[in-house]
């Protein structure tokens, strides 16, 4: 291993390398700031250009673009409320407000700070433990998948105020609803397309988190027009840009830090899981285990809920390439299209990786600290200009988001279908959210929606159509029963509440 790592050092440290994770950063940044421009696309154009290079070097400009896609894509989330890359939706809930109340140079801040800790920390766990991780995930299977994604989806007890638990629940079976839409992927039978050909390929995650976050909001924007936003007013002070982040929110920051980076890391291990769930495990669980007083800042500018999301998604960025790197398994779109780079310049991925090849093995991996360093640079001195996009006049700030969600979504499919589809959710989003329906969940049911039903499709053909797969594989009935306790934890925590007060009235 020590050898291993000598060779990734030398490697990478070559000037041509070092150039590749600069660029490879600089431009992934740049990438996820666009809302509808996702690292998937970045990657898939990098292609064509790296066919002269040796792999190594390939591999560490694709690396560098994917997790500087992610690095990048938590401004667009903060800032305007689009997030255009799956892993950054959990980055908004509360980015978003923490920059309405005039703090966006601090969310971009702790944003910063947290995926360049969660990439450190993924880094390392990667370069110290990859060969053995790959066994843990061949252990998988799709039981254990199936429980994975129902323990995610009790995130959904995160993204709710108290006493809206019933429009929470409301909101994900409407997620898991059109999740549904499509071609039925077992069968090939079209489902819930009502003939429209536009439907077939079902609805694509840009296109509903467009409408749900960036244009309801730009829409909501236009409705509340009367209204002077916070922002716009300390922009005026000269605030917005002020990095600032004080000891005492350092203090809240290390240790969610430091559980959530290793939470991602597993997560992002897994084959199918990704940065996506990882970032909501990782909001969930913090809400969950948070003190009454600290749940209720959950949705309205935590510094815990924006530092978990951020540091879990970069983990899992790093933990993707274990099954990619070790197995030859991708763990997500964006490691596919890197599996099949790898493929084209004749490098066979899997278990032999790091004996055939060990100088893209290890030089891919050393990369990953070296372009989380450099991302790091490269954001902070820009952050105070890049909040100054909050000070720009409502009359110029709507239009912009309202063109970056339609060019956006429509350069995916070049489809003007999805356009009017687009504004068709959106409509339905801003009536949702003025009867105070959470959007969250409604976005976290659609995502997890396929890999429920793939993985529940494989686990009862394994069992013969017998449900007893969710207790005979101690792995699969450990996860259920951590989705249970996370379920009635709230209970727990009410009837505590009241036993308590019941105690203190009778001492009174």
């Amino acid at each position: 291993m020590v050898e291993g790592i000598l060779t990734g050092l030398s490697t990478a440290f070559t000037p041509m390398n070092l150039l590749m994770v600069f660029v490879g950063c600089f431009a992934g940044t740049f990438i996820g700031m666009l809302p509808g421009l996702g690292p998937i696309s970045a990657i898939a154009l990098m292609i064509p250009i790296t066919y002269g290079f040796d792999p190594a070097s390939g591999m560490i400009l694709m690396a560098g673009v994917y997790y500087g896609a992610i690095f990048g894509g938590s401004t667009s989330s903060i800032l305007i409320n689009a997030p255009g890359v799956a892993g950054t939706v959990a980055t908004a809930f509360d980015g978003y407000p923490m920059a309405q109340q005039g703090h966006a140079g601090k969310a971009l801040a702790i944003a910063a700070v947290s995926s360049f800790s969660g990439g450190t920390i993924g880094a390392i766990l990667l370069l110290a433990a990859a060969p053995a991780l790959a066994q843990v995930a061949l252990s998988f299977q799709s039981a254990d998948y199936l429980a994975l994604m129902v323990l995610g989806l009790t995130a959904v007890s995160a993204f709710t105020a108290p006493g809206q638990v019933l429009k929470a629940l409301i909101a994900t079976v409407l997620g898991l609803m059109i999740s549904t839409i499509g071609t039925d992927p077992s069968a090939g039978v079209q489902r819930f397309t009502f003939g429209s050909l536009d439907l077939v390929d079902g609805i694509s995650f840009l296109l509903l988190a467009m409408a749900t976050f960036a244009l309801s909001e730009a829409l909501m924007a236009i409705l509340k027009r009367d209204e002077t936003s916070e922002a716009a007013a300390r922009a005026t002070a000269g605030e917005l840009g002020s990095m600032r982040v004080s000891r005492e929110e350092v203090r809240e920051m290390v240790p969610v830090i430091g559980r959530t980076s290793i939470l991602g890391f597993f997560v992002g291990v897994l084959p199918g899981a990704g940065a996506t769930i990882a970032s909501f495990l990782a909001y969930g669980a913090e809400r969950t285990f948070a003190s009454a007083k600290d749940k209720l800042k959950f949705g309205k500018g935590s510094v815990r809920g924006l530092a978990a999301p951020e540091t879990a998604n970069n983990a899992a960025c790093t933990g993707s390439f274990v099954p990619l790197l070790t197995l030859g398994i991708p763990g997500s779109g964006t490691t596919a299209v890197m599996l099949g780079a790898l493929i084209s310049y004749g490098v066979q991925p899997g278990p032999r990786l790091f004996q055939n090849n060990p100088d893209v093995f290890w030089a891919v991996i050393i990369s990953m600290y070296l372009g989380n360093v450099i991302l790091l640079i490269l954001n902070l001195p820009l952050i105070p200009y890049i909040a100054r996009l909050l000070a720009l006049p409502r009359q110029i700030l709507v239009p912009l988001i309202l063109f970056f969600s339609l060019i956006g979504v429509y350069l995916v499919s070049f489809n003007t279908f999805d356009i009017h589809m687009m504004a068709g959710f959106a409509l339905a989003a801003i009536i949702l959210r003025l009867l105070e329906f959470p959007m969250a969940p409604l976005i976290l049911g659609f995502i997890l929606g396929d890999m429920i039903e793939d993985n529940l499709r494989r686990a009862l053909t394994i069992s013969d159509g017998s449900i007893a797969f969710l207790w005979e594989r101690p792995l699969t009935a450990t996860i259920f029963g951590l989705t249970i306790l996370t379920l009635l934890a709230p209970l727990f925590r009410i009837i505590r509440q009241r036993r308590s007060a019941m105690l203190s009235g009778e001492g009174g």
